[in-house]
Formats: structure tokens, sequence, C-alpha cells
């Protein structure tokens, strides 16, 4: 598949390669150059948060949770 450049360097990724890669809005990906080739890699982001995420589980739902630590109005 094949892409035009725009004046600012920007490319749009054809729907059909976003789609198969699971490409989203926020995606980050990260490019070099090898033989002449210009390769793009989807970045899984690993920072501290997206770690431990959803591995805490309270046994109950966020709306509970909030009610818990807000207390009774």
């Amino acid at each position: 598949m094949k892409a035009n450049v725009s004046e600012h360097g920007q490319v749009t990724i054809p729907k059909p390669l976003r789609n198969k890669l699971g490409l989203t809005k926020g995606a980050i990906i990260d490019f070099e150059v090898k033989d002449g080739k210009l390769i793009g890699r989807k970045c899984t982001i690993d920072d501290a948060i997206n770690q431990v995420r959803g591995c805490i589980n309270l046994g109950m739902s966020t709306d509970e949770f909030m009610r818990m630590i807000r207390g009774k109005k």
C-alpha cells in the first residue's frame, strides 16, 4: 500500500494496516531506517502505571469504591 507524504511530513497509515496492527488514536510508533527502508514498529507503553493497571481487585465496582472513600453525604 502506498501513502503520500504531506507538506508537513505527515503520512496517513492506510486503514487496513491500522486495523491489522490495532493502531488507534494516540498509538506510539518507533521509526528507524534500515538498509534504506523506513521501518515503523508499534510501541507498547511500558510505564509503572500500565504495569500494575488492573492488578488490584477490591471486589467492588469503581462507583462502590468511590462511595466508600467519599463517605456518606
